[in-house]
């Protein structure tokens, strides 16, 4: 079966949970047998770059504009992958999700994944919500089949729009834990002595919050610990603006705080590896691969009390805390840091991710989609 997939920056070693999810399914479906060509955008991933694991890459010249890049993406997208004459047109999140009516009128069949509402995140402006309402709603109207990434995602779109969607959830590679240091000596950290979190610098991630919740704990903990511990974050703004300077103007004064910028590979590796605790600070998520990452690492986590964070499935309750308020994620950090996981607990934690969030199952069922609508 021929996919061409549309609506992703690219990979490889670009930062983004669609972009993840678009480099781990496309690599599993060439495992199925499929033929899979990926549509890039060439500010992130070298034109140069013409396969990866198998998935065919081609990378579209567009502007890095954090209000049209997508849309304008998408659109050259469409015209290039119906030159290629796929049997499925897979289009990725409800932004370019707004091209699908062309797509259909240029004889294509489109299978449409929602990651979530988009238009609830806070770095969008009231145009950029409308826009991507409407994509969400061509999305939805006009694609053969529908996907979402969670239940409550698809709760959303159903009672919406009186139509159903597959639940295909998020999924994640079991990692082995890393016996190497060397990112830990690089950014001046000690093996389980620094509390983790890792996304792109936008306000829906709440790592305002996290700086402000770490600089609580530390001074409300009375353990003799306490101060031993730093605060880590893993990530970059693709496009650099007021909240991701003000980020890093709040951690200049604290050399607890590091902020390493973008990772992945083995320092990525490590970081999660060695980690003690992992915070997931957001408003909002569909379903976060880098909490799930956490998970399938073996990581004592808290998150916000969400319905994203919640519909990942792993978490008991007293693991929540309240979204936007600093002082209870310093509680729930006081409650969780000094109580490592059990060998027990970290072997049930993971094997729960193996059964449901396994990359081979979730490609499987994706394809089952496909081969339903190309018939």
């Amino acid at each position: 079966m021929k996919v061409a997939i549309l609506g992703t920056r690219g990979f490889p070693k670009v930062q983004g949970g669609v972009e993840k999810h678009c480099e781990e399914l496309s690599v599993h479906l060439v495992k199925l047998g499929c033929d899979v060509t990926v549509f890039t955008r060439k500010p992130y991933v070298s034109a140069d770059i013409r396969e990866y694991q198998g998935v065919k890459l081609v990378a579209l010249p567009i502007f890095r504009q954090k209000s049209l890049e997508a849309p304008a993406h998408t659109f050259l997208g469409v015209f290039r992958a119906r030159r290629l004459k796929p049997d499925i047109l897979h289009i990725q999140a409800i932004g370019p999700a707004l091209l699908t009516p062309l797509a259909r009128l240029l004889g294509m069949k489109v299978v449409m994944t929602s990651h979530g509402a988009n238009y609830e995140h806070l770095k969008w402006g009231r145009f950029a919500r409308l826009v991507f309402r409407l994509g969400e709603r061509l999305g939805v109207t006009f694609a053969n089949a529908g996907i979402t990434i969670s239940q409550t995602v698809a709760d959303n779109i159903e009672r919406k729009y009186k139509k159903r969607f597959a639940v295909i959830p998020n999924g994640v590679r079991l990692p082995r834990i890393a016996a190497t240091e060397n990112a830990l000596r690089q950014f001046g950290l000690e093996k389980g002595k620094y509390i983790l979190s890792v996304g792109r610098y936008v306000p829906e991630k709440g790592f305002h919050d996290l700086i402000r919740g770490f600089h609580l704990f530390r001074s409300m903990d009375s353990h003799p610990q306490s101060k031993d511990y730093k605060l880590v974050i893993i990530g970059e703004a693709d496009h650099p603006d007021h909240y991701s300077r003000s980020l890093k103007d709040m951690s200049a004064t604290n050399p607890d705080i590091v902020l390493t910028g973008f990772l992945t590979g083995e320092p990525l590796h490590e970081l999660y590896s060695h980690a003690g605790l992992f915070v997931l600070a957001s408003y909002y998520e569909g379903m976060s691969i880098v909490l799930l990452e956490a998970l399938s690492y073996g990581l004592s986590c808290i998150a916000t009390d969400i319905p994203g964070n919640r519909s990942v499935g792993m978490l008991p309750e007293d693991r929540f805390f309240s979204v936007g308020d600093p002082e209870s994620l310093a509680r729930k950090i006081s409650d969780f840091v000094h109580n490592p996981l059990s060998e027990e607990e970290k072997t049930i934690q993971i094997r729960k991710i193996s059964e449901h969030n396994a990359w081979e199952k979730i490609a499987k069922k994706t394809s089952a989609v496909y081969k339903k609508v190309a018939g």
